[in-house]
């Protein structure tokens, strides 16, 4: 029987998704959170194995509240579930798109994050990894980067909305290191899914979740409060 236990937030598809399998092949009883009742469910039959239907929406103290009851440890937490509400620059995007990438990419993810800390506290190796985004690094914003042509300010909503979750990932890092936890964001690169509005240019979602597994199965002396690419390597904030 297993006794590994994960929580993968917008699981139903796209890199949530391939993350949910990918641990469910590495023994983890996998949790998939879902807003949706009939995508969830969908996702979970496609998996099979020990894939289990959680929903959730992260948007939403009361299902929040709900899904956290009915996990009385983790030892996992992939907060992946995000939004792209606008490609335009700070200059043109609505307050309602600033307003909808900030509550589901930020405070979702602080949300979700505090209601399943008992859960994760339960555990002997707690490990959060937060599904962030190469375009989020000021760093890589300003300077020639291995990802994407820097110097726009496009996509303003999504971008600083992640940029703020690379921040909570430091935050969260130092708060809970003397817990024994692992906290740690990963860029997954342009992928193929519909997060992103050009998806047929990106790349394999697959991959990324390779990324994300890598960093949920960290070992005791792994990094905490970093920063990783998809293949491993470190990103600036």
């Amino acid at each position: 029987m297993n006794d590994r236990t994960a929580l993968v937030t917008g699981a139903n598809k796209g890199i949530g998704l391939h993350i949910a399998r990918l641990l469910v092949a590495e023994g983890f009883v996998v949790h998939m959170g879902s807003r949706d009742a009939g995508r969830g469910r969908r996702a979970v039959e496609e998996i099979g194995g020990d894939a289990r239907l959680l929903l959730l929406d992260v948007t939403d103290s009361d299902s929040i509240a709900t899904a956290a009851a009915r996990l009385d440890r983790l030892d996992v937490l992939v907060n992946n579930a995000g939004v792209m509400p606008s490609l335009a620059p700070p200059t043109e995007t609505a307050m309602d798109d600033f307003r909808r990438a900030y509550e589901t990419n930020v405070f979702g993810v602080a949300a979700v994050t505090n209601a399943f800390l008992p859960a994760l506290r339960r555990s002997p190796r707690p490990r959060i990894v937060n599904i962030s985004s190469g375009t989020g690094s000021l760093t890589w914003s300003t300077n020639p980067n291995p990802q994407f042509t820097p110097g726009s300010g496009a996509s303003a909503a999504y971008r600083s909305s992640k940029a703020a979750l690379n921040a909570l990932t430091v935050l969260y890092a130092q708060t809970l290191a003397e817990d024994g936890f692992k906290v740690n964001a990963l860029a997954p690169g342009r992928r193929a899914t519909d997060l992103s509005h050009r998806a047929a240019t990106g790349g394999d979602p697959a991959e990324a979740a390779q990324g994300a597994v890598r960093l949920a199965l960290l070992p005791d002396d792994g990094p905490t409060g970093a920063f990783f690419s998809w293949d491993g390597t470190p990103v600036p904030w």
